[in-house]
């Protein structure tokens, strides 16, 4: 039987080929971790269940998206259901961190009016000795995009939890705000059993994400 919750969020990773969304999303599913990763051919699926706050379960419907351009056309038409995502960089490839704002651009384009949350990560920092993009640098570059960014590593599972809790927290508390709201025909947010109301949520709780 499947488990309660009370909304879906629909949830894509974007970045360069390689920079290990499989691997975070692996990590993040059901706890293991592969040295080797078979290449992501246009999209994979996953799914977990959040708690959010006591009593308010969130299920995560997660889009693992092929980095190659020769499969963006096909990842491109998952953008725009998304309400949020997790935009991944490789700290040992410096190539993929300086293609962010252009990940940002491209799904930004295409799912105007519809407001996509992401959270900046920056992935393999446990890979301390190779590091081509500093903490410092990154936490700059997120914050002239106005994101949060939190550095990750499938292997040593350090962060990777927290990375998807950040993530689905900014997007509940954007929906308590309205800033994001339910709409028919599109995915990014579903109702699911027995969903909360918001509005007692709202009376002097802010929140504290840079969304």
């Amino acid at each position: 039987m499947d488990e309660v919750w009370q909304y879906q969020f629909r949830i894509i990773l974007l970045g360069d080929s390689t920079v290990g969304k499989s691997s975070l999303l692996k990590r993040f599913t059901d706890g293991t971790f592969s040295e080797v990763q078979d290449p992501t051919v246009g999209v994979d699926f996953y799914a977990r269940v959040l708690e959010v706050e006591p009593g308010c379960k969130i299920k995560l419907q997660l889009w693992d998206t092929a980095g190659q351009e020769r499969f963006r056309s096909i990842t491109r038409s998952y953008y725009r259901n998304s309400v949020g995502g997790l935009l991944m960089f490789d700290v040992t490839n410096r190539r993929s961190y300086e293609n962010i704002k252009e990940w940002l651009k491209e799904v930004n384009r295409h799912v105007y009016p519809q407001r996509t949350i992401f959270v900046l990560v920056g992935h393999k920092s446990d890979l301390t000795d190779d590091r081509e993009v500093s903490r410092e640098e990154a936490e700059k570059l997120a914050d002239t995009l106005g994101l949060n960014y939190l550095e990750t590593s499938a292997k040593s599972n350090s962060n990777v939890e927290e990375a998807f809790v950040k993530l689905t927290a900014c997007i509940y508390e954007s929906m308590k705000g309205g800033e994001i709201a339910l709409e028919d025909g599109w995915d990014g947010v579903k109702r699911g059993f027995n969903p909360r109301a918001l509005d007692r949520g709202k009376e002097g709780k802010q929140s504290d994400c840079n969304c």
